[in-house]
């Protein structure tokens, strides 16, 4: 049997995290969910996850120092930015900072989970 892709969505919106959440369970993902950057920082001391989905605008911590953060201490962790709010910018900021790709909020579940799968088989395929 194959590992499930664990998946970090972290997002400051409890609704659209527990949605998000369940609808990659639902796909065979290893889900789970942080309200903050801090939090999702918290979790990584402790497990760890291939692929973060990680909002661009939380309150505290925002998503490109979360980013930053997360690049230093677990550089092969793949990271999707989820950006609403047209900030085209923080994604594109992203991604000079190393994110995988940025997606615009509210993605489309099943073009979520396909940058998810390619993001893990790149991860995958690194250099250890």
């Amino acid at each position: 049997m194959e590992q499930a892709i664990r998946v970090l969505v972290v997002d400051d919106e409890d609704d659209f995290r527990e949605t998000l959440v369940k609808r990659l369970k639902a796909r065979h993902f290893a889900a789970e969910g942080a309200s903050s950057g801090d939090r999702a920082l918290a979790l990584l001391e402790t497990q760890t996850f291939d692929v973060i989905v990680l909002d661009v605008k939380m309150p505290g911590l925002d998503g490109i120092e979360t980013l930053r953060r997360v690049k230093q201490q677990h550089p092969k962790t793949a990271v999707i930015m989820l950006t609403g709010h047209a900030s085209v910018e923080f994604g594109l900021q992203g991604m000079q900072l190393g994110a995988f790709d940025y997606m615009m909020k509210p993605a489309p579940i099943d073009a979520l989970v396909d940058t998810i799968g390619q993001a893990f088989r790149k991860k995958s395929e690194a250099p250890v």
